[in-house]
């Protein structure tokens, strides 16, 4: 078994009658029967789980060892999902539909995971906007879509600065060729103090390349290899 783990957000269809995404099915139908003494399967709710884990055409084998991870297990289970993560254990988290971690107590997990450095990933989601939120373990309760920011000098540094005087969460977009410059000019709006914020970079979502990074700008541009990525930038507490 590996020294340390990941915790995988296992996306599924809203409506009940939808597919698993043919990547997940792939990834979770492989867990279950090869890679079952290392793999987790976390759920919202028992019986709906079940079900729909059958109807998705996954192992009847597993469907008796599920964990219940929900907004009344999430604070204790979460720390013991944790040492399982620590331990090697991949732990594929899944809701009763749609993006676990989305406003979802799964946050608390991928929190911990980040504080922990432990890899956090998810299997294929259509909406990158939602995905990095959800990746981030950031509090979202109320976010701020800012999109992607202007051309002009002052006007981007007043976009920012507007981002880092807002009590809520901001979302921000750029081109792959100004990441560096967005995160150096980052670095100049904040260095008066008001880098108490931190920034949550989620580059080259769903790909082979994928990078998750936390921290204050100049942190990240140090740890940044390839500037030239797409990326979705979030600015919290």
């Amino acid at each position: 078994m590996n020294a340390i783990g990941k915790l995988v957000l296992v996306p599924t269809p809203i409506s009940e009658s939808g597919s698993l995404e043919p990547v997940a099915f792939e990834m979770l139908n492989k867990a279950a029967t090869t890679h079952i003494d290392n793999s987790i399967f976390a759920i919202e709710d028992l019986k709906p789980g079940r079900k729909r884990w059958l109807e998705f055409g996954l192992p009847r084998s597993v469907v008796e060892h599920f964990v219940l991870y929900n907004e009344h297990t999430a604070e204790k289970i979460s720390h013991e999902l944790l040492d399982k993560l620590k331990q090697g254990y991949t732990v594929y988290l899944m809701s009763d539909g749609g993006l676990p971690a989305f406003y979802d107590p799964g946050i608390e997990l991928v929190r911990l995971c980040h504080q922990n450095n432990i890899k956090v990933t998810s299997t294929p989601f259509c909406n990158s906007i939602a995905l990095a939120v959800a990746l981030s373990g950031f509090n979202h309760k109320k976010f701020w879509f800012e999109g992607f920011l202007p051309l002009d000098k002052d006007e981007r540094k007043n976009v920012l600065e507007k981002c880092f005087g807002n009590q809520h969460m901001s979302i921000i977009m750029d081109t792959p060729y100004r990441l560096k410059r967005l995160l150096e000019e980052i670095a100049e709006v904040s260095k008066d103090g008001r880098n108490k914020k931190k920034l949550f970079l989620a580059m080259d979502l769903n790909s082979t390349s994928e990078e998750l990074l936390i921290g204050h700008a100049l942190e990240l541009i140090a740890r940044i290899k390839d500037f030239k990525r797409e990326f979705i930038l979030l600015i919290s507490e």
